[in-house]
């Protein structure tokens, strides 16, 4: 196992991510306990020492059979992280008994990591909001030894990154991002990590094969891959191309089965960064992919001034791309919970004032449209 520096601390460079855990008759609730303890005692014995859980995992259960899984073992011999659920708004004034409870379901008298969860643009403002008394609360759980690292995790844009940063950036020690090779471009992954180091806070990546996307890559690609590297899989090259980039500390993959696992130890045995031309090859092969889903904006905004509705159109047309990447998923509908109702997709009347500028000649009425239909699907 490869392991990272932090302040003091030797940290596995794999960690076991407990949101994608083994379940029982398909029901996320359900978790495989007696798999999990056997996934938990492989990883030990390999040499993972990071883990990381959250109050919403499986329904909440997740906190509770990671908390029963490590309680087999000393306390000194593993390192926990969990985060304050800031994705619901409903449980900003709730940050005390959110954190309590945390602790007994996991058994400890201490999380060794500590997040805000999920800083975007549907929470930054609560986040930022002195009267939950977040911040205030977190700080001093630490100031007690209650919380040893204290830090964040984001699916925001840059901007939302900075607007937390600017609050609380001298006080973060490590911040967990999306980063993969798809979204080094697609979700502005490049600039996030650039502000990270900028601002000297290690990096943690999460979605590291973007929910399993890159995990089973198309033959015309895994041929060019093949080509560089014969020995390796597409899973291995994604972790691969996070070991070539600087500030990466732990990368948390959310295995679902024991094979799954020991395949990413067997992978993080050792450490093989990128060449400049397998670096450029991977980029290319994610261009290709998101060029197959995404609509060609180059935010102009040509087509904002000739919208009587008033939509930021570009913002709209990149979070279409990103749902319709991901087949779905979260990161759109909580980046629109934070945008008035008459400012959203549905907003969109069809008129195509905004296809007749448009040079990249997008059927911007039908994408919003197409949208609408998704988001409420």
């Amino acid at each position: 196992m490869i392991y990272k520096d932090y302040c003091n601390l030797k940290l596995s460079a794999l960690g076991m991510g407990a949101m994608r855990l083994p379940v029982l008759d398909g029901d996320d609730a359900k978790i495989d306990v007696a798999a999990v303890e056997k996934m938990v005692d492989y990883a030990m014995e390999q040499g993972i020492n990071y883990y990381d859980t959250a109050w919403g995992y499986h329904g909440g259960q997740s906190e509770l059979v990671l908390g029963k899984a490590l309680s087999r073992y000393p306390r000194e011999r593993f390192f926990l992280a969990d985060k304050f659920p800031g994705y619901d708004l409903s449980n900003m004034d709730k940050v005390e008994a959110i954190f309590e409870e945390q602790l007994k379901k996991c058994g400890v008298e201490y999380f060794d990591f500590y997040m805000f969860h999920n800083v975007c643009e549907m929470n930054i403002d609560a986040y930022l909001d002195e009267k939950y008394g977040i911040f205030d609360y977190l700080l001093q759980q630490k100031q007690a030894g209650r919380i040893r690292h204290l830090g964040f995790s984001a699916h925001g844009s840059c901007a939302v990154m900075q607007r937390f940063l600017d609050a609380y950036g001298e006080q973060m020690e490590f911040c967990q991002i999306q980063l993969n090779y798809l979204d080094w471009r697609f979700q502005e992954a490049k600039e996030k990590l650039a502000m990270l180091q900028a601002h000297h806070i290690p990096v943690w990546v999460m979605e590291p094969l973007r929910g399993g996307q890159l995990a089973n890559l198309p033959a015309e690609h895994m041929q060019r891959l093949q080509a560089l590297r014969p020995e390796e899989d597409s899973v291995t090259w994604a972790f691969r191309f996070l070991q070539s980039l600087p500030g990466v500390t732990v990368t948390l993959s959310g295995m679902s089965n024991f094979e799954q696992l020991a395949e990413n130890i067997r992978i993080f045995s050792e450490e093989k960064p990128l060449q400049e031309e397998e670096f450029a090859t991977l980029l290319q092969i994610a261009d290709a992919m998101i060029e197959k889903i995404a609509l060609p904006c180059t935010a102009c905004r040509y087509c904002v001034s000739h919208c009587p509705q008033g939509l930021d159109i570009p913002a709209l047309l990149a979070l279409y791309n990103e749902h319709c990447s991901t087949q779905g998923g979260f990161i759109a509908p909580m980046a629109l919970m934070a945008i008035p109702e008459d400012k959203q997709p549905q907003a969109c009347i069809g008129c195509a004032s905004c296809e007749a500028v448009c040079p990249q000649q997008i059927a911007i009425s039908t994408a919003m449209a197409d949208f609408a239909r998704m988001l409420n699907a």
